[in-house]
């Protein structure tokens, strides 16, 4: 269970946006309450980040790609008179040259099976008591660093960054979810994000899916966050002796 050690943790990171914890629902959510604005899925984040209690959020709630990408709402269904995956849109907006090239893109990006997530919770990492299907953390590099180095300390993992110009929320959410891995997206960089301006240029968009929570919670509480051999002093000077000699003459790891 997620529980005082993650949020602590996550506490430890002192992350200028507050990490969320995300969980897609079958069935209502009780005891949670729902949320009221009309906004892109990516606007919830946010307004997750700012808040100190959990909320949901259903098809009533998305108005742009978000309930398309999760399942709620199929590509057939019509605006401007075409459909989404015609690729008329990204066309229209100057996104893409053809609608053929933004086509491509919804036999690329991952999306739920329909009617699979009906609900959508949004919960600040700090009130968070229940396992989360995914963790998205909001910060800068030297920040985005410690975590993603995290990721790999234990498993050897490699970093990966999965993304497109438009439909951000399809990496965000739902490619980390069905593929287990953490992805890793930037602010500034995605059409719908950019629109909105709710973070500037430059950030990181860490999601972490529940299958590697585990992991990278042991991590970071036993690796070092600074690590010595980038600093200065004289056990900077060691270890950068010791990396010599290690170089030249093979030694054992200690």
């Amino acid at each position: 269970m997620f529980g005082e050690r993650e949020r602590n943790i996550f506490k430890k990171l002192e992350l200028n946006y507050q990490a969320v914890a995300v969980k897609f629902c079958r069935n209502r959510p009780e005891g949670i309450p729902y949320a009221e604005e009309k906004d892109p899925l990516c606007a919830f984040l946010a307004k997750a980040q700012q808040s100190d209690s959990p909320f949901y959020i259903t098809v009533d709630n998305e108005d742009c790609m978000g309930k398309t990408v999760l399942g709620m709402k199929g590509l057939d269904d019509t605006v401007d008179g075409s459909v989404h995956g015609s690729g008329y849109m990204g066309a229209n907006l100057g996104a893409f040259r053809t609608p053929a090239a933004n086509a491509r893109l919804y036999y690329e990006a991952p999306m739920m099976k329909r009617n699979i997530v009906n609900y959508v919770v949004f919960c600040p990492v700090s009130a968070c008591d229940f396992n989360p299907d995914l963790i998205v953390c909001v910060a800068d590099t030297e920040k985005s660093e410690i975590i993603l180095r995290a990721s790999s300390y234990i498993s050897g993992d490699v970093w990966e960054s999965k993304c497109s110009f438009v439909m951000s929320c399809s990496w965000t959410y739902v490619y980390p979810y069905i593929s287990g891995k953490i992805n890793h997206l930037f602010t500034g960089m995605h059409l719908g994000l950019k629109k909105k301006g709710f973070y500037p240029p430059g950030l990181h968009i860490l999601s972490i899916p529940y299958q590697k929570l585990p992991e990278l919670m042991d991590a970071l509480e036993e690796m070092d966050w600074q690590l010595a051999f980038l600093g200065h002093g004289p056990e900077t000077e060691k270890l950068e002796a010791e990396m010599n000699e290690y170089i030249e003459f093979p030694y054992p790891i200690k």
